[in-house]
């Protein structure tokens, strides 16, 4: 009988579990259409980079709906069940409380070893398949476009302003303002200007015409002007920057960066707390598994809307405590451990607390 009863809960959490799971995916991938269709249009990336694209999007998607999908079944199998007197029948067989619960606890634990791999090693995949993907795209259609009348940054510290379109002979005009160098700032005006590019080492660049380079150094009574007829004006390479960001740093590299600004750095605070959520979001999904038991049966009188009402609540406020920790976290009155660890207490405090209730009643 107990084997029965294992594998009926375990069907009746396992159909709301996939519906929701699938609901959620598409509502979220609903969301990233429109930029998945402005990289077809834009960009004219073939069917099998796109592809890559959103596979590269699963685990991401999966990370956040998982814990949601899992909390959902499990308030609507108990909902159905407390609802149609089955788990009273249940108990009144002689199945304590507790031995109800283990498929739940195998269940969710279950979901909370998929959503760890997928925190671990999944998501970590995904940014830098991503970032691999957009380099490509960069190397495949390298170009610098430039548009008119407003202030381009192409590179951060680098300013690039054309006052008018560019005409068939080049004289058009253009300033740049490069501060990539704070004691080397360069300020750079041409009469005309020719886009360069060197495929072989992926790089661009914009030959001047006409021109002269101003060069303010820290001494503002010093002053360096040089003027030219032609000046090759050279970017680093795109793959450059876009490779050094695909790296993330270490938790050893982080704390060491921490060290260096006695713990003030509110950046990198938000980046340690992000390793300490890679754990403490999968412990989540776990949880919520939990909760949704006595939630499921406390809400069977108003029925299964009523419980996926109490479930997305229930949701909100798990949210709002993470976004109320990492405020105090760049706050500096939490850690960075405690912000993403608090609403795992805070949680499965409420969760212990309504299981005993449900138990008794």
């Amino acid at each position: 009988m107990i084997r029965i009863l294992d594998r009926y809960i375990f069907t009746e959490l396992l159909s709301p579990f996939l519906t929701s799971l699938g609901g959620l995916c598409f509502i979220i991938f609903t969301k990233e259409m429109l930029r998945l269709v402005d990289l077809v249009v834009s960009r004219g990336i073939g069917p099998a980079s796109l592809g890559k694209v959103i596979l590269s999007l699963l685990p991401s998607f999966l990370v956040l709906t998982l814990p949601i999908a899992c909390l959902i079944a499990t308030i609507s199998a108990f909902n159905r069940l407390s609802f149609d007197q089955e788990l009273t029948a249940i108990r009144a067989a002689g199945v304590g409380f507790w031995r109800v619960v283990l498929p739940v606890v195998v269940f969710s634990g279950g979901v909370f070893g998929l959503t760890m791999i997928l925190s671990q090693w999944g998501q970590p995949w995904s940014n830098v398949s991503l970032k691999t993907l957009a380099l490509s795209v960069i190397e495949d259609e390298l170009t610098l476009p430039l548009d008119s009348g407003v202030f381009n940054e192409p590179l951060s510290g680098l300013m690039v302003y054309v006052p008018a379109p560019h005409q068939a002979n080049g004289q058009s005009g253009i300033f740049i303002a490069d501060r990539r160098n704070p004691q080397k700032v360069l300020i750079i005006v041409a009469t005309g200007y020719q886009m360069l590019k060197q495929n072989d080492h992926h790089q661009l660049g914009i030959r001047l015409f006409d021109g002269a380079i101003h060069q303010i150094p820290e001494d503002p009574l010093s002053f360096h002007r040089v003027t030219f007829q032609s000046y090759d004006f050279w970017l680093p390479p795109a793959s450059r920057s876009l490779k050094a960001k695909t790296e993330r740093k270490t938790y050893a590299e982080l704390i060491q960066d921490l060290d260096q600004t006695k713990w003030a750095d509110s950046g990198q605070l938000r980046r340690l707390m992000e390793y300490y959520k890679d754990t403490a979001f999968p412990v989540a999904t776990f949880i919520f598994g939990l909760l949704g038991v006595p939630v499921g049966i406390v809400s069977k009188r108003s029925g299964k809307t009523g419980g996926f009402a109490i479930g997305v609540l229930i949701i909100i406020g798990f949210y709002l405590l993470n976004v109320l920790g990492e405020f105090l976290v760049t706050a500096l009155i939490f850690s960075p451990f405690w912000g993403a660890w608090v609403p795992n207490v805070v949680l499965m405090g409420l969760t212990s607390w309504l299981l005993v209730r449900a138990r008794r009643g």
